[in-house]
């Protein structure tokens, strides 16, 4: 069982949803007791209270840190941003929305520890029964779309790249998120391709998960920027930028 954790979650307009995420994620680390943890919370250019708000709980847990990027940037430069921060000697990305509640972290703990990876990704196509609120059909269908087109354009095995509960070994972090380019939402699969060609074991996990209201993705523009984001993957690895 790891005894040194950093968790990171990325943030932008969460003023309303950060207090208790906060509450859910410090009562959980505090019933492990692990020898050194931390939260990062990445504000991205939010442009209401998220700042403040994190701020204010900092006073109550020493552990908490507030990163500030310079202006909004998208979720891809937030996780960069605390990962490449981050001081545990591993390191789980987390949603702020907390689809993936904190309590599933022992199993990408266990599964990366039976089977020796350096990288365990929670996993919503795995097992489809553990999800307890559902996506629209909408959603989940073009989900799947992208995840066909994904295995043949960047060749990963995985049948689930974009579930916001990722847990890196730190020395794999820092190899993987400083060679990483983009910026929203296509960096699950950069990150995990680049992963993949530095030779860090992966593992896919199953994990509860409850679709949460909110969500900043656009169903058209955003989506279609992730269908560009895999060929942009293509052509950055072919240029050598992530050697």
């Amino acid at each position: 069982m790891l005894r040194s954790l950093s968790i990171v979650i990325p943030a932008y307009n969460e003023e309303k949803r950060i207090p208790q995420t906060l509450e859910q994620v410090m009562a959980y680390l505090e019933s492990r007791r692990f020898d050194f943890h931390e939260v990062i919370v990445v504000n991205d250019g939010s442009k209401d209270r998220t700042a403040a708000v994190v701020k204010q709980a900092a006073a109550k847990w020493p552990s908490l840190r507030l990163l500030e990027n310079p202006g909004n940037h998208g979720k891809g430069y937030s996780v960069r941003h605390g990962m490449l921060a981050a001081k545990g000697e591993w390191v789980l990305f987390s949603d702020a929305d907390l689809s993936a509640p904190i309590e599933e972290l022992p199993k990408l703990e266990r599964e990366a520890e039976r089977q020796s990876a350096a990288v365990a990704i929670g996993s919503r196509a795995l097992d489809r029964s553990l999800i307890g609120v559902h996506q629209s059909a909408f959603r989940e269908t073009a989900g799947r779309f992208f995840n066909l087109v994904m295995r043949a354009l960047i060749g990963l095995p995985f049948w689930d790249t974009q579930c916001g509960f990722k847990l890196f070994r730190a020395d794999a972090a820092r190899q993987v998120f400083q060679r990483t380019r983009q910026e929203r939402f296509g960096f699950d699969v950069e990150s995990l391709f680049i992963a993949r060609m530095h030779r860090f074991k992966t593992v896919e996990v199953a994990v509860r998960w409850n679709h949460a209201d909110g969500t900043k993705v656009s169903m058209f523009k955003d989506s279609a920027d992730m269908f560009l984001d895999l060929l942009r993957v293509r052509w950055n690895q072919m240029r050598g930028m992530y050697r």
